[in-house]
Formats: structure tokens, sequence, C-alpha cells
């Protein structure tokens, strides 16, 4: 496991127990984003570094009982947190690296990440990873429940041009992996960045 995983999962292990009491007004935004991705009854969907399963709910009401939702997240903790929540009831949980899905090429329908595009050790190429199980035409839905100057804020860091987040960095980013970027938004009540995947 690289020096990248290892320090993602300290991160999260010793948060997971208490990270939804941390942001417990969080859940309409959520909503909110997945119903942006607009999926439909049947789909098939992937939520990226999952955490807690925040979007696992929202995710399991837009494709109805005939769709299917997979949260994924390298850390069992987090895992374990979203099952004690009862969010594995809204969709399967699998402890896996999002930059090798254990999943087949073209056999989803969209991915949501939540708070993910950070964490990603190459993310070009591990996003051109996420277009790799999404069907031509599918959509992928980068968020976070706050904006990226709410963020920075938050974390006492400057928020600066080189921001992977700054709409022309990802907009760049997202065309190099395989997305066509097709909506941005950065207020400080949320962020949302909505892809399609190219042929």
């Amino acid at each position: 496991m690289s020096d990248d995983h290892t320090h993602v999962q300290e991160f999260f292990s010793a948060r997971a127990a208490h990270w939804d009491t941390r942001f417990p007004d969080d859940g309409p935004r959520f909503e909110a984003a997945v119903a942006e991705l607009g999926l439909r009854a049947g789909d098939r969907v992937l939520d990226a570094g999952c955490g807690t399963g925040r979007a696992l709910p929202a995710l399991r009401d837009a494709v109805g009982p005939s769709g299917a939702v997979l949260g994924v997240d390298l850390t069992p903790a987090m895992l374990e947190a979203a099952a004690r929540a009862g969010r594995d009831r809204a969709g399967s949980l699998m402890l896996a690296d999002v930059t090798r899905l254990p999943v087949r090429s073209q056999s989803l329908d969209a991915v949501f990440g939540s708070g993910l595009v950070a964490h990603l050790p190459r993310p070009q190429e591990n996003l051109r990873e996420l277009a790799r199980v999404v069907r031509p035409g599918g959509l992928l839905a980068l968020f976070h429940p706050i904006g990226r100057a709410a963020l920075a804020a938050r974390q006492g860091r400057e928020l600066t041009p080189d921001d992977l987040r700054a709409e022309p960095n990802l907009r760049s980013l997202l065309a190099g992996s395989g997305w066509r970027m097709t909506s941005y938004v950065d207020e400080d009540a949320r962020f949302l960045a909505l892809a399609e995947r190219q042929g």
C-alpha cells in the first residue's frame, strides 16, 4: 500500500466514529447534489470514497429498488460507521481502492464522489479509472457540502489559483481523463462539478 493510502486511512480511521456528528446538517446538501446528477430508476451507481455512506440513501432513492448502489471506501472504520448508521441497507459496501476498482469496465451509469478529488494520489490517472467503469455518456458528480473558499477557511489555508478544484484546473483535468465537464458550481454552501463520460 502506498504512503498516500496509508495517510488517507490513518486520517479517516481516527475520525470515522464521530464523522457524522461533526457535519450533522449536510444531509439536504447530499440529497440536492444527488438530485442534480439526474439518476433514473434502474441505474447502477458507485459512491466512490463513500466514507460513512451519507450519500447512499439519496442514491438508493434515485435509482429505486431495481437499481444498484455500491459504496466503496479505502478505510474499514468508515465502512463500519456506515453500517452502524444503517446505510448498508441503501447499498452494498465494499472495502476497495477507487484507484483500482474491482468493477467491470462500462458497467455503471454514474459515479458520485464527495470530497474525493483532494484524496486522489494521481488525479488524472485516478479519474480515468472512474471513467473506465462508467458507460459512454455516463455521469460523474464531484461534490463537497461546502465550497472551496469555505473549505480553505475551515482548514486554515489560503485558496490559491492552483487549487485542483478551481474551474479551469478541474475542467482540464477531467478532459484529460475521459470526461467532459457539463456544469460547475462553487458557492459557500456547496461545490458540485458534473461531467459526462466521453465515447
